[in-house]
């Protein structure tokens, strides 16, 4: 790294005294560059970060306190972090206003004795920077060699991540187009009290559709860097990693060169899942079919075995915008829990099968991303399409307050229950729409009653022949014949249908 001042004065061929109280971090601080001027504003040409060295030319025989303390206030303006100061050559010894001056704004000042050529001191600042800058290089290109070396290992993205964190010492994290977590299997584990914020963060860059970076500077465990992935179009996924504004330009572009990689890898990733997801929807068809050892031959060959018996079938319909993510948790939970998840797109939807240890887990990810689901009931695979059927019928009962509905729930309410999910009180009340409500009202006694005559007419405190009239005008009115069961029961049921 670059020299610091505690190192200058430690060099033996260096006679250089501090005049003034330092504290440790003036110590420390490396020196970027180590200049001499006797120019008495030298700051339009120097850079923060410095040594400045001076016999005190600038000053004449006599320094006043206004020059000294102008003179000190323009250094610190301008970033210099010490003065050194020869005497013996123009000033047998350091004028005291400007040691005054230096202690009261917080310069650090050295006398320089006169055998110690400041060629010398600009020398060996300078060679430390350079030295530094070559070790920087160096070490960038050796870990970009490892990064590339990385790449090309049959677990490239993974070991690409990896050398990331060898070389940053931080851990690192990797969210899919979705904003879900990618389970890279890396040394280092994202902080707990991080997970939450680096996941919202992510999320936010990619509802922005659009390639992004955040920089979060500090949540409590340290700072999160973010960026992502993908050049063109809609992001790919978001890189975090565990650093801050402190990376240096090595480190700056090693997450360069990784963001590039991973965009490819993912890339070829939504590639394959693109594929496997087409391979899943032929296998449902399959199941669909009937042809039951086909498609468990298919199955088997790339995910294991189909849930067994008794399976419960989903069908599920993502939030706006989130299939990818419930395609994506889905997928992880089909590979945590073989033989308990199988699952494909078709006609707009998610078909989800389920066996028995695996259906909280699966509500769990849907209810993160906000998913609709309607459930079947406990079914044989002989029964498949009926499950299937089960669960379409249960989903037109979800809405925002029930995102979930089983059929067990769907069959509880009867038919009716049912046929008022379909809409059918719309064609209920337009049958009903020639009738008053005088005729209504007379129908639903009656039809109450078992068509009886008497007890209709008890019931609406009127004469029997005035229920048979009314009747026979309802009936003239809708065209049916109501002495007849099928006209009587349409009836019955309209009238429950619209209440």
């Amino acid at each position: 790294m670059p020299t610091t001042l505690r190192a200058l004065v430690a060099t033996p061929d260096f006679v250089m005294r501090a005049r003034t109280p330092i504290e440790d971090s003036q110590w420390d601080q490396p020196l970027a560059w180590a200049h001499n001027s006797d120019l008495l504003d030298p700051t339009p040409w120097l850079e923060p970060g410095g040594l400045l060295l001076t016999d005190g030319v600038q000053f004449g025989e006599r320094v006043s306190v206004r020059r000294a303390q102008a003179y000190v206030t323009r250094l610190v303006d301008c970033g210099v972090v010490a003065l050194g100061f020869a005497v013996r050559i123009v000033h047998d010894q350091v004028p005291a206003v400007l040691v005054a001056a230096c202690e009261r704004i917080g310069l650090p000042l050295f006398e320089i004795g006169p055998r110690t050529p400041f060629m010398q001191i600009i020398r060996s600042v300078s060679d430390a920077v350079a030295a530094d800058r070559q070790e920087r290089l160096e070490r960038s290109l050796a870990a970009q060699r490892a990064v590339a070396r990385a790449a090309l290992r049959p677990d490239g993205l993974a070991a690409v991540l990896r050398e990331l964190e060898r070389n940053l010492g931080t851990w690192v994290a990797l969210f899919d187009a979705g904003g879900s977590r990618v389970r890279v299997p890396t040394h280092r584990s994202v902080p707990v009290e991080l997970e939450q914020v680096a996941l919202r963060a992510a999320r936010e860059l990619l509802a922005g559709g659009r390639p992004a970076g955040a920089r979060l500077s500090d949540e409590g465990s340290g700072p999160i860097t973010l960026q992502t992935l993908g050049q063109r179009g809609r992001p790919l996924g978001v890189l975090a990693v565990g650093v801050g504004a402190g990376l240096d330009r090595a480190g700056t572009d090693l997450i360069t060169s990784v963001i590039a990689l991973a965009s490819i890898a993912v890339e070829q990733s939504r590639a394959l899942d693109r594929s496997r997801r087409q391979l899943r929807s032929g296998a449902m068809e399959l199941l669909r079919s009937g042809a039951m050892d086909a498609a468990r031959r298919t199955v088997a060959q790339v995910w294991g075995d189909l849930p067994g018996e008794p399976i419960r079938v989903a069908t599920v319909v993502a939030a706006d915008g989130s299939t990818d993510a419930v395609l994506a948790a889905l997928e992880l939970l089909a590979d945590e829990q073989e033989g308990q998840v199988f699952f494909a797109e078709a006609d707009g939807a998610i078909t989800v099968v389920i066996g028995t240890s695996g259906q909280r887990d699966v509500r769990t990810a849907l209810r993160t991303y906000g998913a609709h689901a309607g459930f079947s009931a406990p079914a044989r695979w002989a029964d498949f399409e009926e499950a299937a059927a089960q669960a379409r019928s249960a989903l037109r009962r979800c809405d925002a307050k029930h995102p979930f509905v089983d059929f067990e729930s769907v069959a509880a309410t009867g038919l009716l229950g049912h046929l008022e999910t379909t809409g059918a009180d719309q064609v209920a009340r337009r049958l009903l729409e020639p009738l008053d409500d005088e005729l209504r009202t007379t129908l639903r006694i009656w039809l109450e009653h078992n068509g009886s005559w008497d007890p209709t007419a008890k019931a609406l405190g009127v004469h029997r022949h005035t229920v048979r009239s009314r009747v026979d005008a309802a009936s003239t009115l809708l065209g049916m014949d109501l002495n007849t069961f099928p006209a009587r029961a349409e009836i019955w049921n309209a009238l429950q249908l619209v209440g």
